[in-house]
């Protein structure tokens, strides 16, 4: 029998979720009643009362029975007073009441404070106290009613109905619409349906009558506690999925959803109950006085807050004080709000034995913060508590605070020490400090590494002095460390430290130590799922150094489609620039923002110069504002550093540059007039300014101050869409090394344990869908270079079969354990060499067997989704290349293999894989109309005379230019012919940079002439070698010290910026020929070179050259492509290398130059991807 689709069926799974361990449990499903009340702290599900549509009450928004039960059950005796209040009226009476006073107060503080009905007192929610659960408070706590309602008409108007609605003791807390995407509608569709077709003039649906509105399907939660129409915002309420947005897919272990958490767990009758009291709550709106506007919003946790509050309260709660936690939650996590839960729930938390587990709460952080949003927080909380104490002047307030006891106590960093110390002398009472990390560098102090007075005589002096200076933040910071190490572990004292950027030293000092010896943080929210999920913004999307903004513009100038007067101008301004060139990069920020960036976010876009030292910032400061006045433009200029700057005979702060206290730079920025910011060690950290959108960097970033830095552009605006950065000191490789630590989770020594491979490989061979001789074959066949794709599919399309035999569960587990096999393959073989055969055989296996599985339409972006008719798939052939999985500008690795059919079949082979590997590493569906478009572009580029002659004598690096012209043109033909690729290209940055570099690499291979590049004579991108291994001199074979020469010069090739090789051509220019090799054919020479490279060089080096013969005066020239490689190339050859894991060569002009050991490890830093770096270390 066929398990039933339908969005009905999601909805009873939902509902019998809910109700089992209750009285109306479904029928099989977890039937016995819960006996006994879970442990303190556990939220076990179910428990709920099903309900019926005409039980609830239209007009009064309520289960009228079930508030009369919970009085009656809990409150009788003041039940029987209100009684003689109102008589035979009394249930009419107090329902209205009750309806009135929420309408008008909310649901949250009626909740949570009760009401009052002629002079009696009735509490409408009996929360679990932090103490003293007695015989009676556990009867109240447990009387407490739960009740589901599916297909719930709420409207008086029409019959529209939601299709769950819980409820508290008979009032609404959650409304919630699902979908299944079985049945071709997903969350998406849900949301749609409550900003469309639910009015929020509805009583129901009027803001504060419930706490929360859930879009759900089976992959995704989304929420939102206020309905307005089109202008909804739900927020996603997931657990994370990869380090990314979504959830984790169902283990095999169990049955379910991917969104079970959500009624298993947070609807969970305790868990809901701790929402009420202790997370959701009201806050009012203030203006940039303080003054409230009388704009209220609710707030509800998202998924991370209340999956951390929780986890570190019950810690706390299991192993007391003594304890260290690191919570590492990106920008945009929303990290007030969670150090305020905190704070709050630890102040109040009892343990096991009804003991105070800290008697007070030290809250460490900016006191912006404190002062507003912390202490409004607290006090909406619970009104009783009251005692939020502000320590921001003497530290002997500070030592009476402590000593008192006072329950939470609100200080700045640079308390820290005196907390420390007086902590550590008062061993009886126990305290929980709260650090925040992200602080603001908007103090006017100067740090101790940077002089009250900047006096130098040169830009270059000022930036020698003050490069890698600390802000006072991160000194401070350096001193709580320092402080933590000194003193060791307190056994008094708990920190929680929260930061986006754990340091090494952060993390070995608070962070959890593994069981393989690393060190990670307690709980994560990364920076990946915070773009994904649409809280900051990802600033390296538009990130672009100068020399790639140059070579743009050059593209513009000759392109006759632009207007070319603003380009010719800034052109005249680009040379290469000196790094102290203040004047000329004045002129370019200035007009590139006037150009560019101030139309953006409706005309009010900000942009911030990041300077090199406080005399660059003065300087800078005075070029901006007169090249501003000289221009006419519109915009003004402020300027932010510490201390005094003696400049000219002149002494500059930055209250007199700005005419105004510079307590008040960052209120005053905010006012439109004022478009640039200019830095010098300031502002880099904890600014946040909205309508940042743009980033000028002149100064040498590293680390996580280059993360720091950068992400002051990431903050949301409703109008930013996007950030962009235009960096004049750093290469792209260094930023994203930078910022690769943590966009995900940062470990101090991060392993990835290649076993999980062997897990995975077990768990799939348990499901009947193929078997060890099927990969096999299927291998066999692969790795055959005479094979063909019939044949492939022969050996899989049986597997397909199988696989629809499964049911729905297991046909998901097996596609996602399938995934997560190709996934995790590719990523370990970048950074380990396998020497189990089969595991790479498996991995070609699942990773074509996954595209014949029906598609996945989670996967992909519903607007995708609505435009698919049917998937198609292709098979790419044996040797192709293949691109990296990381999502990076990167080049295609060339074809290892030739087509034995001549140039024409090769290119459609090439044509074919570009566009299988684009599918592969975008997520496309790109299909035979996108080769035929390419096909037409590469044809378009084979006709241009110029760019032949180009290729033809050229160096590798001046052919580029040319051909980035050219091929800009070529792309702009196709807008109308495939208007869809047309747009990727351009919109997609990274994808563009990848089609254009698959066109240069095919473009280069058929067009480089030996002839003319023996011409050229040698260069840093073209070598000569006479022979392959054979001696000339002695008439001998040498592969030992002949072929090492020509290994050196191709990997000196790989490590720089890639070249050509020829072989057969001798220093003069003088044709030799590789007959003089003595090897049988021209096909023995090319596999004799293919297989010393993979020899010497490794087998990724081998992908990364391409030798081809060409005939040249009568004899055979083999001219070798070479790209600059990924990674780091290291030479071992015949015993001759210097040291056990190869030498290292580069290119210096004409010449091939070893790096010595010191040396290799900084270039490998600066020239290559982190992680590569990384591998060598």
């Amino acid at each position: 029998m066929n398990p039933e689709i339908s969005e009905r069926a999601f909805e009873q799974a939902i509902e019998c979720g809910l109700l089992q361990h209750g009285p109306d449990a479904c029928a099989g499903f977890a039937l016995a009643v819960r006996e006994t009340a879970p442990p303190y702290g556990e939220n076990s599900p179910g428990g709920y009362r099903r309900r019926l549509p005409e039980d609830y009450d239209r007009t009064l928004c309520l289960l009228p029975r079930d508030v009369v039960d919970f009085v009656l059950a809990t409150q009788p005796k003041e039940w029987k007073r209100l009684e003689q209040h109102h008589g035979a009226a009394v249930r009419e009476q107090f329902l209205k009441r009750l309806a009135t006073e929420i309408e008008r107060r909310g649901a949250l503080d009626v909740l949570r404070n009760g009401l009052k009905d002629s002079g009696c007192k009735f509490r409408l929610a009996y929360f679990r106290p932090a103490s003293g659960l007695n015989e009676e408070t556990r009867r109240l706590h447990a009387a407490n009613l739960f009740s589901v309602v599916r297909q719930l008409h709420y409207s008086t108007k029409n019959e529209k109905s939601h299709d769950l609605v819980l409820f508290l003791n008979g009032i609404p807390i959650f409304t919630a619409e699902l979908k299944n995407p079985l049945t071709g509608q997903d969350v998406e569709d849900a949301i749609r349906q409550y900003k469309t077709e639910r009015d929020p003039r509805e009583p129901l649906l009027a803001f504060r009558r419930c706490l929360g509105h859930f879009a759900v399907d089976p992959d995704l939660v989304y929420v939102t506690t206020h309905l307005v129409g089109e202008g909804t915002r739900f927020l996603p309420f997931n657990q994370g999925k990869f380090g990314g947005a979504g959830n984790p897919p169902v283990p095999p272990t169990r049955k379910g959803y991917a969104t079970a958490y959500l009624w298993e767990e947070t609807w969970s009758r305790d868990s809901v109950l701790d929402l009420v009291r202790q997370f959701i709550h009201e806050v009012e709106e203030e203006d940039e006085k303080s003054r409230k506007t009388g704009r209220r919003y609710l707030i509800f946790p998202r998924y991370q807050q209340l999956d951390c509050v929780r986890r570190l309260v019950a810690d706390a709660r299991t192993r007391g004080a003594g304890q260290r936690y690191l919570i590492q939650h990106s920008a945009g996590s929303g990290k007030s709000f969670t150090i305020a839960w905190l704070a709050h729930q630890l102040s109040t938390l009892h343990d096991a034995a009804d003991r105070r587990v800290f008697d007070s709460i030290v809250v460490i952080t900016d006191r912006r913060v404190l002062d507003r949003q912390l202490q409004t927080t607290m006090r909406q909380f619970e009104q009783t508590l009251g005692v939020v104490e502000n320590i921001d002047t003497t530290s002997r307030q500070l030592k009476a605070a402590l000593e008192s006891g006072k329950t939470i106590i609100v200080t700045t960093l640079q308390k820290f020490p005196v907390i420390a110390g007086e902590i550590g002398e008062l061993p009886g009472k126990r305290f929980a400090v709260i650090v925040d990390e992200a602080h603001s560098s908007q103090s006017g102090e100067s740090t101790k590494s940077l002089k009250a007075v900047l006096a130098s005589g040169s830009l270059e002096e000022a930036e020698s002095e003050e490069a890698g200076a600390a802000t006072p933040e991160e000194e401070l910071e350096n001193t709580i460390l320092a402080e933590m190490e000194r003193r060791g572990r307190l056994p008094n004292l708990s920190t929680f430290a929260f930061t986006a950027t754990p340091k090494p030293k952060t993390l070995e000092l608070f962070g959890v130590q593994r069981a393989d010896g690393t060190f990670g943080p307690f709980h994560l929210y990364s920076m990946r799922q915070a773009i994904e999920e649409g809280f900051i913004l990802d600033v390296l999307a538009s990130y672009t150094t100068y020399k790639a903004y140059w070579r743009l513009l050059k593209k513009v100038e000759a392109d006759p489609r632009y207007d070319k007067r603003k380009a010719e101008y800034l052109l005249k301004s680009f040379v290469e620039l000196h790094s102290h060139a203040i004047n000329e990069k004045v002129k370019i920020c200035v007009e590139h923002f006037a150009t560019h960036v101030q139309g953006e976010i409706s005309g009010r876009a900000k942009a911030m110069i990041v300077t090199r030292s406080r005399l660059h910032a003065v300087r800078y400061r005075l070029a901006v504002d007169r090249y501003l006045a000289e221009r006419d433009y519109p915009f003004k200029a402020l300027v932010a550093f510490s201390g005094t700057v003696q400049d000219g005979g002149q002494a500059y702060t930055e209250a007199n540059m700005n005419g105004f206290p510079e307590a008040q730079t960052a209120k005053t920025f905010d006012r439109p007039e004022y478009r640039f910011l200019i830095v010098a060690n300031k502002f880099q950290t904890g600014f946040d300014q909205p309508l940042l959108h743009t980033m000028y960097v002149d100064k040498k970033l590293g680390g996580v101050n280059a993360v720091q830095t950068l992400s002051r552009l990431n903050r949301t605006h409703l109008e930013k869409k996007n950030t962009l950065v235009l960096d004049f000191a750093n290469e792209t490789d260094e930023i994203k090394a930078a910022f690769e630590p943590y966009y995900e989770t940062t470990l101090l020594s991060e392993a990835t344990d290649p076993n999980l491979l062997y897990e995975l490989q077990t768990r799939l061979a348990a499901f009947p869908v193929y078997t060890e001789a099927d990969v096999n074959a299927f291998a066999k066949l692969y790795f055959d270079p005479k094979a063909t794709q019939d044949r492939l599919y022969t050996v899989l399309s049986p597997l397909v079969e199988r696989f629809g035999q499964l049911s729905e569960d297991e046909r998901a587990d097996f596609r996602g354990q399938l995934t997560d096999y190709a996934r995790l393959y590719a990523f370990l073989a970048q950074v380990l060499t396998f020497a189990d055969a089969d595991l790479e055989k498996l991995y070609v296996f699942a990773k074509y067997l996954r595209r014949l599985l029906p598609a996945d339409r989670e996967a992909l972006p519903r607007e995708v989704q609505q435009n698919i008719d049917m998937e198609s798939y292709r098979i790419q052939q044996t040797g192709s290349g293949k691109i990296a999985l990381d999502r990076k500008i990167g080049v295609l690795d060339p074809v290892s293999t030739k087509s034995p059919n001549g140039a024409a079949r090769e290119e459609l082979e090439s044509l074919s894989r570009i566009i299988a590997e684009l599918n592969e590493r975008f997520g496309l569906n790109l299909g035979p109309e996108h080769r035929v478009t390419l096909g037409q572009m590469m044809d378009k580029l084979d006709e241009d005379a110029g760019l032949d002659a180009a290729a033809r004598v050229n160096t590798r690096e001046n052919v580029r230019l040319t051909f980035d012209q050219k091929v800009e043109h070529v792309i702009q033909e196709i807008v109308d012919s495939n208007f869809e690729l047309y747009k990727r290209i351009t919109d997609d940055r990274a994808f563009g940079e990848v089609v254009k570099n698959f066109l240069f690499d095919q473009y280069l291979r058929a067009h480089r002439n030996a002839e003319e590049l023996i011409k050229r004579g040698e260069s840093k991108t073209l070598e000569f070698k006479s022979t392959l291994r054979w001696s000339l001199k002695e008439d001998r074979k040498d592969d030992r010290g002949v072929t090492h020469a020509v290994l050196k010069t191709i990997a000196a090739f790989l490590n720089t910026e890639g070249g050509d090789l020829l072989i057969g051509v001798a220093d003069d220019g003088s044709i030799v020929g590789i007959e003089r090799d003595r090897l049988e054919s021209d096909d023995k020479f090319m596999r004799h070179l293919t297989q010393v490279v993979r020899n010497g060089l490794g087998d990724r080096a081998g992908t990364c050259i391409d030798p081809k013969p060409q005939v040249v005066q009568g004899k055979t020239v083999c001219v070798v492509s070479c790209q600059r490689s990924p990674e780091p190339v290291f030479l071992k050859w015949k015993g001759i290398e210097s040291v056990p894991e190869g030498d290292f060569f580069v290119r210096s002009g004409p010449g091939t130059v070893k790096l010595p050991p010191e040396s290799v490890r900084e270039y490998i830093r600066t020239r290559f991807h982190s992680r590569m770096a990384q591998g060598e270390s």
